[in-house]
């Protein structure tokens, strides 16, 4: 009989991920499970941020005490993990169906940029490494995927999608800032730009700060149609388009030109709605592919049991 590999040891976090890890048999009744920890943990986070998300508060909002959650979820560091996993989600089809690499991480970038806006506490998360949860590798090949025509090595591969996450990481946390401030302000962002505006004309001289009073002259400062960042992921994808083709066999890159109106249209109620419907789905196809390796799992364990 064929020998069967023994499964790694996995940390309790990735485990409990990939749905491979053993559930607990005693405890609170069925009213408590792993699933529902997490998205109360994500409710708490979405609210307040990652800082008001506690074993002591998530179990508060359930109607628990917090011993009760530490049968299921070990440690507060796990239920990041775990928190971050279903934050994230996983790619919309869309990056895939992309026509040409470039036009493919352009979505994969607003894909993930989505995610931030909607759970903006993600970027409070430590990238401490691969990434070992099934969402998390979904994103990751998602990108490599977009990638798979291009002559470079895998080595490069990852390092153009970690260029463009970094990229995206940082419009994630000046737009949170940015949002966060003209929510305590209870002003439109746009109002705001147009107040910091103004201070900035009241405050320089062109003696004092002769650049940026030119750029101020030139309406660089204040509301605009157009996204600040898309220049900057414009000029990333430019530096990878230049390395690509130095590459043998270096396909063509399809002209891809930043949409002006993307953001102010991503922010529409009715876009907004539809997102939400995709990734209830997402959510729903999720749970179907955790039922699936746990009856993997146990269809291995009755296997090994039966030798």
């Amino acid at each position: 009989m064929t020998d069967i590999p023994a499964e790694p040891e996995l940390p309790r976090a990735v485990a409990l991920a990939w749905g491979v890890a053993a559930n607990p048999q005693r405890g609170p009744k069925r009213e408590m499970s792993i699933e529902r920890i997490v998205d109360a943990a994500i409710e708490i986070a979405d609210a307040g941020g990652l800082a008001a998300v506690s074993m002591a508060s998530v179990a508060s909002a359930l109607g628990y005490t917090p011993m009760s959650l530490y049968r299921y979820v070990t440690s507060k560091d796990d239920l990041l993990v775990l928190m971050q996993e279903t934050g994230v989600g996983v790619p919309p089809e869309s990056v895939l169906e992309a026509e040409g690499w470039r036009t493919g991480l352009h979505e994969w970038a607003r894909a993930t940029l989505e995610t931030y806006r909607e759970h903006p506490w993600l970027l409070d998360v430590a990238i401490d490494g691969t990434p070992q949860t099934p969402n998390n590798l979904a994103w990751l090949d998602a990108a490599l995927a977009v990638l798979g025509e291009v002559p470079a090595g895998y080595e490069a591969k990852l390092g153009i999608a970690l260029a463009v996450l970094a990229q995206v990481r940082w419009q994630g946390l000046v737009e949170r800032g940015y949002f966060a401030a003209a929510e305590a302000a209870a002003v439109d962002p746009a109002e705001l730009e147009r107040r910091a505006s103004d201070v900035i004309a009241a405050l320089i001289t062109p003696e004092q700060f002769p650049e940026v009073h030119r750029a101020l002259e030139a309406g660089v400062f204040g509301p605009s149609p157009e996204s600040p960042f898309a220049f900057g992921l414009e000029r990333v994808l430019d530096g990878i388009e230049r390395y690509l083709e130095t590459l043998p066999g270096a396909p063509d890159a399809p002209a891809s030109p930043p949409d002006p109106l993307e953001d102010q249209a991503a922010r529409d109620p009715k876009v907004k709605e539809a997102v939400k419907a995709r990734r209830e789905a997402e959510k729903a196809l999720r749970e179907a592919r955790k039922r699936e390796r746990e009856r993997l799992r146990d269809a291995r364990e009755r296997l090994r049991h039966s030798r």
